[in-house]
């Protein structure tokens, strides 16, 4: 009995999420070209940000400066 309230809360959360993926999806499809290029600018300067935080995380000066403080 208990397994089949499992199964049975296991498989209306699998049901909710793949409903909920498919109106993300309709979302997305309902957007206008405006509206698609201004998210795909976004995430082009996002990832610039990204690539920028990764490359002060590896320089040395960083890693030296990080070892200074913890002094």
């Amino acid at each position: 009995m208990i397994f089949l309230i499992v199964l049975i809360a296991v498989g209306f959360g699998t049901v909710r999420e793949i409903y909920a993926k498919r109106l993300e999806m309709k979302k997305l499809d309902g957007m206008s070209q405006a509206e698609k290029q201004a998210m795909q600018e976004e995430i082009k300067q996002l990832q610039s940000r990204v690539a920028v935080l990764e490359q002060i995380v590896t320089e040395d000066g960083y890693q030296v400066a990080r070892e200074i403080n913890k002094l």
